[in-house]
């Protein structure tokens, strides 16, 4: 599944592909490194990256 996103993000002229995963969650971090992927930071002069969200179906929101 992860290469097909990357052939279709190539094909695409993306430059990168990102991806959420909690601080806690070791083993899909391990999977995530394995594959290539590794954490990033933003230019430390212009702060730290924040998610944000805006639910679309009230039916399925999280605490």
């Amino acid at each position: 599944m992860f290469k097909r996103v990357e052939d279709i993000a190539r094909e695409r002229g993306c430059c990168k592909i990102t991806l959420e995963v909690l601080k806690g969650n070791k083993t899909a971090q391990a999977v995530y490194q394995k594959l290539g992927y590794a954490g990033y930071e933003l230019d430390p002069i212009h702060g730290e990256s924040l998610f944000w969200q805006k639910p679309i179906n009230p039916l399925m929101q999280y605490p």
